[in-house]
């Protein structure tokens, strides 16, 4: 119920407030109240409904409904926009808080025959307001770097989990690998020279294991050997797929000695061939483009004619590929996945480094 929202503010979070603003209106009541100590029977002042809503409660529902709409300005319409920036738009919101606070203050009280401050006493409608404003807007700023913090150390656990993961997984697949190397060796010289294509399909297959062990061992690789090894695992796809898959891959020459994280392609071709092509009776084509962009960024695209995906949110928490391509592009240059839809049908997925 809680974390219900109301204009992307959530329940929790509104009633909070409701309960700061009663507060400071109990206090401003109390303190007019001692004032009137001295005079006759102050306890009946003191628990008039009327002298409530006149001197405390109507002022402070204004500043609530003022304070609501440029809360939700601040923090959730433009809350894309840099600190700074939002920080700038407070020179702009501050005065608008303050005349709205004050003369609409007063216009509704003389609507409803309700009295108000008049003459240099009206500078306390204008100080108590400015002073609440920056006491309110202060804690709002302070509570959302505490959830953005908070979420940060979420992040950083989880990718620390991924990372465990993933070594352990890396120590797996380091138990003992000359064996593997060596079998393969031994079931390629036991195949006839005849049957050639098999012996290739075999020697893919030992060179994709070397290279996820070396994936294992080092940080960065040449795109060239990121890229050869995509294309033996798309080399033995073709196989099994025949006519049905068709592969381009696109290139400068000048770029094949740029460093990368080894693994980050395949993954992602992995999920166009077994999601967006295999499905497809007549099959289709799997399109890698590399190029350069401005400052010297790598920009990575992976076109496929598939079935295309629909929801594009929710992929990135099913596909185990996507997340952790995604979770490594965000921890180590502060990028991520680009999912669009391909004409006439099929994924784009794009990502710079």
């Amino acid at each position: 119920m809680w974390n219900k929202s109301i204009f992307g503010i959530r329940l929790g979070e509104f009633t909070v407030v409701i309960a700061g603003y009663l507060l400071f209106s109990c206090i401003y009541r109390l303190t007019l109240w001692t004032s009137y100590l001295n005079q006759p029977d102050p306890l009946k002042l003191l628990f008039s409904v009327w002298e409530w809503f006149d001197n405390a409660g109507l002022h402070y529902l204004i500043m609530l409904l003022t304070t609501f709409g440029i809360w939700v300005l601040i923090f959730r319409i433009y809350k894309h926009w840099k600190l700074r920036y939002r920080l700038l738009l407070h020179l702009l919101t501050l005065p608008f808080f303050i005349i709205v606070v004050w003369k609409g203050y007063y216009w509704v009280c003389d609507q409803l025959g309700v009295s108000h401050l008049v003459g240099d006493q009206e500078k306390w409608d204008i100080y108590i307001p400015a002073l609440i404003y920056f006491i309110q807007f202060s804690i709002f700023h302070a509570y959302e770097s505490y959830i953005s913090n908070q979420r940060k150390i979420r992040y950083e656990i989880e990718l620390k989990n991924v990372a465990l993961k993933s070594e352990l997984s890396a120590i797996k697949a380091q138990l003992n690998p000359h064996f593997l190397y060596n079998v393969f060796n031994t079931i390629n010289a036991s195949i006839p020279k005849e049957m050639e294509g098999t012996r290739e399909m075999i020697a893919d297959l030992s060179d994709l294991f070397r290279y996820q062990l070396r994936a294992s061992r080092e940080d960065m690789v040449p795109l060239k050997d990121e890229l050869d090894f995509v294309r033996k695992y798309l080399d033995l796809e073709q196989k099994r797929f025949e006519d049905r898959l068709h592969i381009d891959i696109q290139v400068d020459e000048g770029l094949l000695n740029r460093k990368i994280p080894p693994m980050l392609l395949q993954p992602l071709v992995e999920n166009s061939v077994k999601h967006g092509i295999s499905p497809l009776t007549e099959g289709g084509k799997v399109t890698i483009i590399i190029k350069e962009e401005e400052k010297g960024r790598l920009l990575f695209e992976i076109r496929d004619t598939g079935i295309g995906v629909k929801d594009k949110v929710n992929i990135m928490n099913t596909g185990v590929g996507l997340s952790n391509t995604q979770k490594r592009l965000e921890k180590m240059y502060n990028s991520g996945l680009f999912l669009a839809d391909n004409k006439p049908q099929g994924l784009i997925v794009q990502f710079s480094i």
